[in-house]
């Protein structure tokens, strides 16, 4: 009996040893496994640059399709791919580059239905390009849908739709594939970006909280909305989502800077009879100071005139600038 008894204590004793084994084993891996995807993490969460001036135009339009097909490729194809969606280590404890592919996704569909809409058609009452039909609706997809289907696998087949377009727009044999570079189709994409630009330096103002006087129906007697609001209303980004905002309008920034500069290369007979060649890279120098190097870990949000710097209203500050250059812009084009 003792020896039966000894036996049983050894194996549990060598049962004991094993399970703690394991779970030390366990422990390592698991603290391996964090520590790479924290180093992981750290690379993925470097912006892109901003890619390099064109050097030449080919044909009209290729230079903003190509543009648009970049930002979309930029998505998908930058360290760490597309991470809106990621349900895994490193790209779930990540927000700061999520919200910058939001921004910068945002500009593409923004585009990507002012090409079907306007840039490809010659009139109303034209058929819209096909490839455009495509490509406007899988950007507009769900940008957080991780598979069946993934955001990513519609939005590239979005970008394979740009390429049909693009290839199309330089073959001089056909003339289906056209874009139209007038001073009314790029007006009414500037109204576009002139809304999503002041939503952004809006939100961005918000960081510090302010009363603000409801000016919803200023300007027009007749006007009337839907519900009552008070006059005075309080505006204030929750501090949760200050960074979110920030990394949103510099994405949307870092998007906008290729796109105009395109737009200057497709629409340069148009901006230099207008004289509003220059207005136009004014907005590209205000957009690219978007662009300067973040030196703090974490974005700051001090008072007004506090101690601590606020860098969302640094950034505001530039945004409204360019935002106020594209108003200027859009009254040179619409003049005679």
């Amino acid at each position: 009996m003792p020896n039966i008894k000894q036996g049983l204590l050894n194996i549990k004793e060598d049962y004991v040893d094993g399970r703690h084994w394991i779970i030390r084993a366990a422990g390592a891996l698991l603290l391996v496994y964090l520590l790479m995807a924290s180093i992981l993490g750290f690379y993925w969460n470097s912006e892109p640059d901003v890619s390099p001036l064109p050097n030449s135009q080919t044909v009209t339009g290729a230079a903003t399709t190509k543009a648009l097909l970049h930002l979309a490729n930029t998505l998908m194809d930058k360290p760490g791919g597309y991470l809106s969606n990621d349900v895994s280590l490193p790209g779930v404890w990540m927000d700061n580059i999520p919200n910058w592919e939001y921004g910068v996704l945002i500009q593409v569909r923004d585009l990507s239905r002012a090409m079907r809409k306007d840039f490809s058609r010659s009139q109303s009452q034209s058929t819209e390009d096909m490839d455009l039909a495509i490509a406007e609706p899988q950007f507009n997809f769900d940008s957080e849908s991780w598979m069946l289907p993934s955001s990513e696998g519609e939005y590239r087949t979005g970008a394979d739709a740009l390429i049909r377009y693009l290839d199309r727009l330089a073959d001089q044999q056909q003339s289906q594939a056209q874009f139209y570079a007038r001073a009314d189709n790029l007006t009414r994409w500037l109204g576009d970006v002139e809304t999503r630009l002041g939503s952004l330096s809006q939100r961005l103002s918000a960081s510090v909280g302010q009363k603000r006087l409801n000016t919803d129906l200023a300007g027009d007697a007749s006007a009337t909305q839907s519900t009552t609001a008070a006059t005075e209303l309080e505006i204030k980004t929750p501090w949760s989502e200050i960074d979110d905002v920030f990394y949103e309008a510099r994405g949307a920034s870092w998007a906008l800077i290729q796109l105009f500069r395109a737009v200057e290369i497709d629409f340069k007979s148009v901006l230099e009879k207008k004289n509003a060649l220059v207005s136009l890279r004014q907005i590209i120098r205000e957009l690219e100071a978007t662009q300067e190097t973040l030196w703090s870990p974490m974005v700051m949000n001090g008072s007004g005139f506090g101690l601590v710097a606020n860098h969302s209203l640094v950034m505001a500050s530039y945004i409204a600038r360019a935002n106020a250059a594209i108003i200027d812009l859009r009254g040179l084009l619409t003049q005679g």
